[in-house]
């Protein structure tokens, strides 16, 4: 089985961040903390334009938190210092000054939909259906929350944080903004995503860093928030209800 990775490359001024982790592209501390330092990278890399996020592999996009972290976490502190990681990697994306281009070629569950929803121009295949599954696992999208009601608004955010076991399909996740195409397979997708950020590789590199930071205006308070939200998931996932749901789940796969 093929090691975890991140790694950023540059091809034509793209900055290409693809990620991989063997359990369905979840998201460990570590594989969290070199996306964020992948982003500050491709941030400060004046060879590069326009950034492309993607996976690995064909079905999910990625799965969320890792579930061998959270079963371990034992403290509060410790549950802090995880889910950090994935306000840091937030935060990371939306200081970048560059457009972030998503590729989501399969489904999205929790943290994943916050990395799809932290992009600036998302775009998907037909089998990318999303989720917020952390209220079952017994805590809630505290940290990716912000993320996710700025891109699809507060009522359909609300929705997916509260029916935490039914998966929304792409069409669904396109209606209501978090996809800007949907395509037929991985490979259209890429070459779309491609030929996209060719084309935004042209464009004025300080042009397109205001534009950003205009339409990114009002988050500047998410460094402090952020981890007022990580506070509360490393707490809550203490809890006998979030271990029992863990160590059930596992049994079973």
């Amino acid at each position: 089985m093929q090691s975890a990775y991140v790694n950023y490359t540059i091809k034509n001024a793209i900055g290409i961040i693809e990620f991989y982790t063997p359990h369905h592209n979840s998201l460990p501390s570590t594989i969290l903390s070199q996306l964020t330092t992948a982003i500050d990278n491709a941030s400060a890399d004046e060879s590069c334009a326009v950034i492309i996020l993607k996976s690995a592999g064909e079905k999910t996009f990625c799965s969320g938190a890792s579930f061998d972290e959270l079963i371990a976490i034992e403290t509060t502190e410790q549950g802090l210092q995880f889910f950090s990681g994935f306000a840091n990697v937030i935060n990371a994306m939306r200081k970048c000054p560059k457009f972030i281009i998503g590729c989501v070629q399969g489904k999205a569950v929790g943290g994943g939909v916050g990395l799809a929803s932290a992009c600036d121009y998302t775009v998907a295949t037909k089998y990318a259906a999303v989720k917020l599954s952390e209220l079952a696992v017994g805590i809630g999208p505290f940290v990716v929350g912000p993320a996710v009601e700025r891109k699809i608004g507060t009522s359909a955010a609300y929705e997916l944080a509260i029916d935490a076991t039914n998966f929304r399909t792409a069409d669904w996740a396109k209606q209501k903004g978090l996809f800007i195409e949907i395509f037929e397979n991985k490979e259209e997708m890429e070459q779309f995503a491609m030929q996209f950020a060719n084309n935004l590789s042209t464009q004025s590199p300080a042009a397109m860093a205001e534009i950003k930071k205009a339409f990114w205006s009002n988050t500047e308070h998410w460094d402090e928030l952020l981890m007022q939200r990580a506070a509360i998931s490393g707490r809550l996932v203490l809890s006998s209800f979030t271990k029992e749901f863990i160590n059930q789940f596992k049994a079973k796969n």
